[in-house]
């Protein structure tokens, strides 16, 4: 595959992901808990940890909101993937609160 190929296919899933994410209907948090939901459910982490990420530096989620998705998805994904999702969320909190204090930034 070509370099030109891969900007291209990198372009066009970016845009279709940006619509899905733009629509109106439903506002970005209710998509962010339906996709941590799916992904967590799936077993899929390292996509979780991006979505986790996300979740908390766009503000879409705040650290006790990601705290509750731990509690609840334990209950329905498993205690094995809420044990390993726990652990994603306080180590996203914890170097988050680590770079915004290196920043000066107000702790949010």
């Amino acid at each position: 595959m070509t370099h030109s190929a891969v900007d291209s296919y990198g372009m066009t899933a970016e845009r279709a992901f940006a619509d899905v994410w733009s629509r109106a209907t439903l506002p970005a948090k209710g998509r962010r808990l339906l996709l941590l939901g799916l992904l967590v459910g799936q077993g899929f982490d390292e996509q979780v940890e991006v979505q986790l990420d996300a979740a908390l530096r766009t503000g879409d989620l705040s650290e006790s909101e990601l705290r509750e998705v731990v509690v609840f998805l334990t209950h329905y994904a498993g205690w094995t993937r809420g044990c390993r999702l726990n652990t994603q969320v306080e180590e996203l909190i914890e170097r988050v609160r680590r770079d915004r204090s290196d920043r000066g930034d107000p702790p949010g």
